[in-house]
């Protein structure tokens, strides 16, 4: 995989290592025997926080002051415990401080006074804000360390860190707004200020106890909190332990938007698949002299369930080196691409990554450590589509989700939280409700792409669109998309697309005609109609290297005058355009975003592993056909262009009509002599529809509960020549409600 992988190294603790160090011709002393002094680190921080937030009356009783305090105190220490020069079992700490205390005072008075003594009376106020700050980072420390180890196995670990230099600042600033005299406001700026931070001690309780099979190591933690402070110790120690070792193995990550906000990753929640990864090793060295140490990061399959007895593979081919006086402990670090760690290369679900740093000393590993990763894919965003909503379209698919992999893959259904991001689309089938333009839903989607990322800290997102929610993905990733990524990645990394109109569809042209008799075509028509589509795509081009995928269902082998193989509203052309990148379905329109086809389709394009292509697409978009087991799947289809407008006068006949509940009423419907017949209509799936020719006999049916029924665009096609007479279309209503019906009768098909 071509991951873009950086190294790192804090620039204080590294140096050019010469290249002739390990060939060197000084023979290699004896190792010393072990004096059994304990050496390793110890960790102590201390935080406290304290606020005072109340409201007094002023003495004349016309006003208040109201007064926020805060105060927030953080002292970290790192000590590295290593054996004492004189070698006489004892131990000494070298330790490093970062500090750092601010306090905040806002005073806000407000009273009402009068100018005129008494004749009118207006408020004034006045605010103060004194802030306070006092920092200091120091290395280099002797510190006190101690163990103390009990006959029964108990111990006890406690630390002492001396005080340090540190800076004190400070500022001022007042304004007032109001008085009868106007009074002007002042800003004071105290001088950076030489002042002397306190040190630290503590001690642990003394309840940890050394294990009897491991009697050479002790690590813990404990903490104690009082009056607001909270003091925590953690120490990781070893006697008779390699001179050379890693005390510590963490992992940050960019805190979403602000690339540069590297936080570190909590264990249970982990990152999100395509995120930037910086893996950070500290390494001790805990012995007398300056040494050198070689760090490699490596990925590993030990205690893996399926592949346990894979080889350990490097992260990256490079060796970060560096140099440690005796008694440092530094920090190595490299930026690592977590793109495709939530999958394993064969679409197994990842549900954990094993990191492990190993430390080379003149080519001989001295030591390593192992930590788990959880690396979780990308957030889904699902985009519904025309007459639809999150809860039609999407709501099964967080337990697709979890299934496919783990309650860790997110779907974001738009609309399910409206708060984020709603898209007005009618709702449902045949709705009048107000849709809004695409324009303005693409905005919608852009909104809930947004808070994806700010709730699961994603970096990228992929999405699935179904219907005209794909037109809605394309116009955000073309409008609104940003280009700026910070790792040279589209925001979007996947494009899937169900059963898109990217060419719309004629049956949209034909129904306009019909409902041109009563007035407006509503605008989930108007949108459809391919001549809006052609001037859709005449503008919408920019992908901006995001990877197109679409699906079409072909289902149906004819729709609105012409044979072409369709899902009831999208015809196969239609749906695949030009994305090269294509398969085909058997499922209808509204069944497009079913289990089956997330498994034929949606997962195997997103379950992509660490070896799979994660980069923008840069290949020009194909025009190549939708095709199954490598064979085209319309094989009496026509391919006119569907993007033209069907003219007006095309119709035969047309009608609206309403049926009254579970009644049943005959359409007569006046047909000239023609090579075929065709009925388009547009009805509940509560509605049954017969087609009678002229003699009586039944030419064809298109039934309620059947899985034709759920088209938006329901076809009766009579392909053989018919004589002039007068035909008749039976419609059965099975609801208990008033259902309506809108018909068109064409002939003359496209072959």
């Amino acid at each position: 995989m071509s991951s873009l992988i950086l190294l790192i190294i804090t620039a204080v603790s590294t140096i050019a290592v010469p290249a002739q160090r390990t060939a060197s011709s000084t023979p290699k002393k004896a190792a010393a025997a072990c004096s059994g002094a304990w050496t390793g680190s110890v960790k102590y921080t201390r935080t406290q926080s304290a606020s005072d937030n109340k409201t007094v009356q002023r003495v004349s009783g016309r006003g208040e002051d109201t007064r926020d305090w805060e105060m927030k105190y953080q002292y970290n220490a790192q000590i590295a415990v290593v054996e004492s020069p004189d070698r006489s079992r004892g131990s000494i700490g070298k330790a490093r401080v970062d500090h750092k205390m601010t306090s905040v005072e806002k005073v806000l008075a407000v009273e009402s006074n009068s100018c005129d003594r008494g004749k009118t009376w207006k408020q004034m106020t006045g605010t103060s804000t004194v802030k306070t700050e006092t920092s200091g980072t120091a290395g280099g420390l002797d510190a006190n360390f101690n163990i103390g180890v009990n006959a029964d196995g108990t111990y006890s670990v406690s630390v002492g860190i001396p005080p340090i230099t540190g800076t004190a600042t400070g500022s001022q600033s007042s304004s007032y707004s109001g008085q009868c005299t106007a009074k002007e406001g002042k800003n004071l700026t105290m001088p950076a200020t030489e002042t002397r931070i306190d040190g630290n001690s503590m001690t642990s309780d003394g309840t940890h106890r050394i294990d009897p099979s491991d009697p050479n190591r002790a690590s813990g933690s404990f903490s104690r909190t009082w009056q607001g402070i909270t003091e925590t110790i953690t120490w990781d120690l070893q006697k008779c332990g390699a001179p050379l070792r890693i005390t510590d193995l963490k992992f940050e990550h960019p805190k979403f938007p602000n690339f540069n906000d590297w936080q570190a990753i909590i264990e249970q929640t982990g990152t999100i698949d395509g995120n930037l990864v910086k893996i950070k090793a500290t390494v001790l060295n805990a012995s007398g002299e300056t040494k050198f140490a070689d760090v490699r990061f490596k990925e590993t399959y030990k205690g893996d369930k399926w592949d346990g007895a894979r080889p350990d593979a490097p992260l990256n081919d490079n060796v970060a080196s560096v140099r440690l006086d005796a008694g440092e402990e530094r920090e190595v670090e490299m930026i690592w691409d977590s793109s495709g760690y939530s999958w394993f290369d064969d679409g197994r679900p990842r549900l954990v990554q094993r990191i492990k740093a190993e430390l080379e000393e003149n080519g001989k590993k001295t030591d390593e450590m192992t930590k788990n990763l959880k690396v979780a894919p990308k957030p889904v965003v699902l985009v519904h589509g025309l007459w639809s909503n999150w809860q039609q379209a999407w709501e099964t698919w967080q337990n697709i989700l979890t299934t496919s992999h783990s309650y860790d893959w997110k779907a974001f259904a738009v609309g399910e939280k409206p708060e984020h991001g709603r898209m007005h689309t009618g709702e449902y089938f045949m709705s009048n409700l107000r849709t809004e333009s695409i324009f303005a839903n693409a905005n919608q989607l852009g909104r809930y792409i947004k808070f994806a990322q700010e709730d699961r800290n994603a970096w990228h997102v992929d999405i699935v669109a179904h219907s005209m929610g794909g037109l809605i993905a394309r116009q955000y990733i073309h409008q609104f998309m940003p280009t700026d990524s910070p790792d040279g990645r589209p925001q979007v990394s996947h494009l899937l697309m169900l059963g898109t109109p990217n060419q719309g569809s004629p049956c949209a042209d034909v129904m306009d005609l019909v409902y041109s008799a009563t007035g407006t075509t509503p605008e989930a028509i108007r949108q459809l109609k391919p001549s809006v589509v052609e001037d859709f795509n005449r503008r919408i081009t920019n992908r901006k290297g995001v990877k197109f995928s679409a699906l079409a269902g072909d289902p149906l082998p004819v729709m609105c005058k012409s044979l072409t193989w369709n899902d009831g509203v999208v015809s196969v052309p239609s749906a695949v355009w030009n994305i090269a990148d294509n398969a085909t379905s058997k499922n209808m329109h509204d069944k497009l975003t079913g289990t089956v086809d997330f498994t034929n389709f949606v997962k195997p394009r997103l379950a992509i592993g660490p070896k799979g292509d994660h980069n923008p697409e840069v290949r020009a978009p194909g025009a190549a056909l939708a095709q199954r087991n490598g064979e085209v799947s319309f094989l009496k289809a026509s391919f006119a262009d569907v993007s033209r407008e069907i003219p007006t006068g095309v119709l035969d006949h047309s009608k609206i009509a309403k049926i009254a509940p579970k009644s049943t009423v005959e359409i007569e419907i006046p047909v000239e002599a023609a090579p075929d017949l065709g009925i388009t209509f547009m009805a509940d799936p509560r509605v049954s529809a017969t087609l009678v020719d002229h003699t009586g006999v039944v030419a064809g049916k298109n039934l309620a509960a059947t899985p034709e029924a759920g088209a938006w665009f329901r076809s009766i096609f009579v392909e053989k020549p018919v004589v002039k007479g007068i035909w008749k279309l039976r419609i059965e209503n099975t609801a208990d409600v008033e259902l309506q019906l809108i018909l068109a009768v064409w002939s003359n098909a496209a072959r």
